[in-house]
């Protein structure tokens, strides 16, 4: 196929970009590439701990779509076999380590979310037990000589752990050694990763010039803030916007993150145009409440639908702004009995409000929860549906359901 020029393929590959090692070599492949008319390799490895995608993960994923719209090879590796050894970066202790029916069906189930954002038809996908499984011990231990245990200490949390006495088992620096067997594998020509996978990616590129190849470029991304403004995008910290998440709650969520942050979301997880991101930085310090209603219609729309944004900005203006309840809500019949008292904590779960009795029960203490507008303080309320509904159950600010039983309106 017809690449297209070297100077325009750079200008794509670098918007966002935080880490490039080394840029002239990405240069030189780009240029070899379109000479030869020969696609580069570029490789994600994906942790199939973490199935479910938020926006934060899309940050890799949108570069890796760019590489296969300028015509080069995407492969994306689910790592189900070093899931079960389990990835220390930025880890304080050791991981839990996975079982290989876990990390494939893990890996299932990525693999479907992160292809609403790569193109289906042009995305490989290889699992490392393929070929890590079938090593030997010999071929361990000689992969093991390739490194030494004070580079391994040099990396930032293996250094820390040390350094505060805490335990790091054997298996975890096989980790980054079995991540670059991947690269020798696929003879990577580009890795991608986030910041905090740097020392993975270098010890890629360390290990394929070790074993004859020419060693890929390592290019780092950065990690997106969530809706706390602070800290990293973690489901576990609930500051994500998931990005299978219902259009109303993406676009709330879009809409409660800080006025600084909007650039930053535009230039890493929308496809606003390279040459208009000026205009975008400008108009979000002129008015920011505009500028951040224009980006949660745009990542509601990339997600579902330009009409499921219309009902998302307009439920947003109607139970936020307006401080109103919705005219539709989706409504929830319990299964109980007449007279039969049901958990609220369950009651929400039940109804898809949360995802979690623990949830529940952290919303309720923050004073999130509310029965026909009135704020529940009890985290062990029991309700008697029969005698109560119906009734609006609202969790958060934007999460509603009306009780009913039998059919009671």
């Amino acid at each position: 196929m017809a690449f297209p020029p070297v100077d325009e393929q750079m200008e794509v590959l670098r918007r966002g970009v935080e880490e490039l090692v080394p840029e002239d070599e990405l240069v030189e492949k780009v240029e070899q590439s379109r000479e030869t008319e020969t696609p580069l390799t570029v490789k994600l490895g994906c942790d199939p701990s973490r199935p479910d995608l938020h926006l934060g993960h899309t940050v890799v994923l949108r570069k890796l779509r760019q590489f296969q719209d300028l015509g080069h090879r995407a492969i994306l590796i689910v790592g189900d076999f070093t899931g079960m050894i389990g990835d220390p970066s930025g880890r304080s202790k050791t991981r839990p380590q996975l079982t290989l029916e876990e990390t494939r069906r893990h890996g299932q189930t990525y693999y479907d979310q992160a292809t609403r954002i790569l193109d289906p038809e042009k995305t490989e996908i290889l699992y490392n037990s393929e070929w890590l499984d079938a090593m030997s011990f010999s071929d361990v231990i000689e992969l093991s000589a390739q490194q030494t245990v004070a580079r391994m200490l040099e990396r930032e949390d293996f250094k820390n752990r040390y350094e505060a006495g805490q335990p790091i088992s054997i298996h975890e620096f096989l980790y980054p050694l079995a991540q670059a067997q991947d690269s020798v594998h696929i003879e990577a020509d580009v890795e991608l990763g986030g910041t905090d996978q740097r020392f993975n990616l270098l010890l890629g590129r360390q290990i394929q010039e070790a074993q004859g190849q020419d060693p890929q470029v390592c290019m780092m991304l950065p990690l997106l803030e969530g809706t706390d403004g602070t800290e990293k995008m973690s489901k576990s910290l609930d500051n994500a916007i998931g990005i299978t998440e219902a259009p109303e709650d993406m676009y709330g969520k879009v809409m409660s993150i800080s006025d600084d942050l909007i650039y930053r979301y535009v230039e890493l997880i929308t496809d606003v145009p390279t040459e208009d991101l000026p205009k975008v930085k400008a108009f979000a310090q002129e008015n920011p409440r505009d500028a951040k209603a224009q980006l949660a219609r745009r990542i509601v729309t990339m997600y579902h639908s330009e009409e499921e944004a219309d009902a998302a900005q307009q439920h947003f203006e109607q139970t936020v702004v307006e401080g109103g309840t919705p005219d539709e809500i989706p409504e929830f019949q319990p299964d109980a009995e007449a007279g039969q008292e049901v958990g609220l904590l369950n009651l929400m779960r039940n109804a898809d409000l949360t995802e979690s009795n623990s949830e529940g029960r952290r919303l309720i203490e923050q004073g999130a929860v509310s029965i026909d507008d009135e704020t529940v303080e009890d985290t062990g309320l029991y309700v008697d549906v029969s005698e109560q509904a119906p009734f609006v159950l609202k969790v958060g600010k934007r999460r509603y359901a009306r009780i009913v039983w039998n059919g009671r309106e």
